[in-house]
C-alpha cells in the first residue's frame, strides 16, 4: 500500500493519498483537482473514495469537482449535512481500498464531524491513522470555532475533544505513525510543532493535550485558554465547503485572462476592484506598482493573508504577476475562496511603464539606517507589525505593536499626514501593512529591509517583555 503525505506551505496543509492494487483514496483534497488524478494515472489506479475528516475553515476542499471528475465517493462522518451527495459513515465503519481497508474513527471536538481515518494494509497492520484536526503533532484542534450559540460552547467542543482523544486516537498502539492535517503556521490550533507526523507514542510524552493524568476539566482550560479570534474568512470557507461551488476549471478559466495596461489601469480605478502585486518582495520594492495596490507577494504565506486582509469573499480582483505564475496566484486565490479574479497585466509593470503610467514606490531603509535614525530622534512613529506574542517576546524599544492581522480594525489610528516607519520579521508582513498604509491615503510610509531579523543585530536596544499598547 502507498501512502503520500502531501504538504502545501502555504497553507501548512497536510492532504493525503492512498493506493493499493489500482484503486486510490484521497484524504483532505485541495481545490485544484489535476494533481490527484495525474498521481493516480501514473499508478494506473481508480480514485474510489474522497475522505474528508471535517469541514474545513482555513480552505475550500476539493472534494466535489474531484468527486465529478472521477467518480469517486465522497465521505463524511457523522452528523455532516453538506448540500451535495455524500456518503455519511458510521464510527467504526470500514471502506475496502485495494488489499487495504480504512477505517473511520468518529473523533469530534474540533468540530461535532470530525473523523479520523486509519489504515490498515494489505498485511493487516495498521501504520498509520489520518487525524485531521483532532490530534496535531504537539497540539489538538482549536475547539472554538463550531461553537453554536444556546446549544454548543467551546467548552462542551473541549469536552468531546478530550473524549475523543482519550478513546479512539489514544488506545491505537504507540508506534503507529499519527498523520494530522496541519502543522505549523495553521491557525486552526494554537502552537503545532514544525514536524509534519510523528509515532503517537512520542505524542504522548511531548503533547500537552496527551497528559496520561489530566483531567478533563484540565484539558478543557488548557486548550480554551489563549485562543485569539479565528481569521475573517473561517467562516466563509466553512460555508463554501458545505456548499456547490463554481469549478477550479472556471475559476480559473475567469481568472487568467491578460489585461493590457491601459484596460487594467481603467479597471483599478473602479472602486470595486482590487489589484493585488503578488511579485517577489525585490521586484515590488525596486519597480513600483499599480497606484492603489496592494502588495501580497506569492512566495510567503499567500493564501491566509488574502483571507485575512480581503474582507469580501467576493471581492473583484486583478493582480499583477511574474511572467509565468498567473495559474499558480489563481489558484492560491481559490484555495482560500476569492474566486473573483477577473484577469492579470498582460506584460506586467514592463508593459506598465511602457504605457506611460506612473508607479507607487514603497520607500525604504536598512536596518542600520533605522537604527541611526532611531538613536537620532528622527524618527517619530516606528510600527512593528509582527504578531502580538512575537512583539512581546522581544522587540525594539520605543517601537510600538500594529499587527498586520488587526491592521483594519486598528486603522483609524493611522494618521494619513504622519511619517512611518514599519517593520515585521524579515520584510514580507512590512511590505503588505506599508501597501495598506499607501493605498489608504498614508503619504509617507517607509519600510525597513530585513525587518526585526536585521534590526536586532545593529546594536539597537532591545526589550524582552512589556505590557501590549495600542499608542501610536
Amino acid at each position: 500500500m502507498k501512502v503520500e503525505q502531501l504538504f502545501t506551505s502555504c497553507l501548512a496543509e497536510m492532504a493525503y493519498y492512498i493506493e493499493s492494487n489500482g484503486e486510490a483514496a484521497i484524504i483532505d483534497p485541495l481545490r485544484e483537482t489535476e494533481p490527484y488524478i495525474e498521481m493516480a494515472k501514473a499508478d494506473g489506479a481508480k480514485i474510489k473514495y474522497i475522505f474528508l475528516t471535517h469541514f474545513h475553515a482555513d480552505f475550500v476542499s476539493g472534494q466535489v469537482d474531484l468527486a465529478k471528475k472521477t467518480g469517486a465517493t465522497i465521505v463524511f462522518g457523522p452528523n455532516a449535512e453538506p448540500q451535495y451527495e455524500i456518503h455519511q459513515g458510521k464510527d467504526g465503519e470500514e471502506f475496502k481500498l485495494g488489499h487495504g481497508k480504512i477505517t473511520l474513527l468518529h473523533t469530534p471536538g474540533h468540530t461535532m464531524e470530525s473523523s479520523s481515518y486509519l489504515i490498515t494494509d494489505e498485511k493487516g497492520n495498521t501504520p498509520y491513522v489520518c487525524t485531521g484536526d483532532c490530534l496535531f503533532i504537539g497540539d489538538v484542534g482549536r475547539p472554538d470555532l463550531a461553537v453554536k450559540s444556546g446549544t454548543l460552547t467551546q467548552d462542551d467542543l473541549a469536552g468531546h475533544l478530550f473524549d475523543s482523544l482519550r478513546n479512539k486516537i489514544m488506545t491505537l498502539p504507540d508506534d503507529i505513525i499519527v498523520y494530522p492535517n496541519h502543522g505549523a503556521g495553521s491557525a486552526c490550533g494554537k502552537n503545532m510543532s514544525s514536524e509534519t507526523f510523528d509515532t503517537l507514542g512520542n505524542q504522548k510524552k511531548t503533547n500537552y493535550a496527551l497528559r496520561a493524568d489530566m483531567t478533563k476539566e484540565e484539558f478543557i482550560v488548557e486548550v480554551t485558554t489563549g485562543l485569539k479570534p479565528p481569521p475573517q474568512y473561517f467562516g466563509n470557507n466553512v460555508r463554501m465547503n458545505k456548499g456547490i461551488n463554481i469549478s477550479i476549471d472556471e475559476v480559473l478559466a475567469k481568472g487568467i485572462r491578460p489585461i493590457d495596461a491601459a484596460t487594467f489601469k481603467e479597471m483599478s480605478e473602479h472602486g470595486d476592484i482590487l489589484v493585488v502585486d503578488t511579485r517577489s518582495k525585490d521586484d515590488y520594492a525596486d519597480e513600483g506598482t499599480v497606484p492603489g495596490a496592494w502588495y501580497i507577494g506569492v512566495d510567503g504565506n499567500f493564501a491566509p493573508w488574502v483571507g485575512s486582509l480581503i474582507k469580501n469573499i467576493n471581492q473583484k480582483i486583478i493582480f499583477i504577476a511574474e511572467g509565468g505564475r498567473e495559474h499558480e496566484v489563481v489558484i492560491r486565490f481559490s484555495r482560500v475562496g476569492y474566486d473573483n479574479t477577473l484577469g492579470y497585466l498582460r506584460g506586467g509593470i514592463h508593459a506598465w511603464l511602457a504605457a506611460g503610467f506612473k508607479v507607487d514606490k514603497i520607500g525604504s531603509v536598512s536596518a542600520i539606517q533605522f537604527a541611526n535614525k532611531l538613536k537620532e530622534g528622527s524618527i517619530k512613529a516606528a510600527l512593528d507589525v509582527r504578531k502580538e506574542s512575537e512583539y512581546l517576546s522581544e522587540h525594539v524599544v520605543g517601537v510600538e505593536n500594529f499587527p498586520l492581522d488587526f491592521i483594519h480594525s486598528n486603522f483609524a489610528e493611522i494618521k494619513p499626514d504622519k511619517e512611518y516607519f514599519l517593520h515585521c520579521a524579515s520584510g514580507y508582513r512590512s511590505l503588505i501593512a506599508a501597501s495598506i498604509f499607501q493605498a489608504n491615503g498614508v503619504k509617507k510610509v517607509t519600510d525597513v529591509r530585513g525587518g526585526f531579523n536585521d534590526v536586532k543585530d545593529t546594536g539597537v536596544k532591545l526589550t524582552e517583555y512589556v505590557c501590549p499598547t495600542t499608542l501610536l
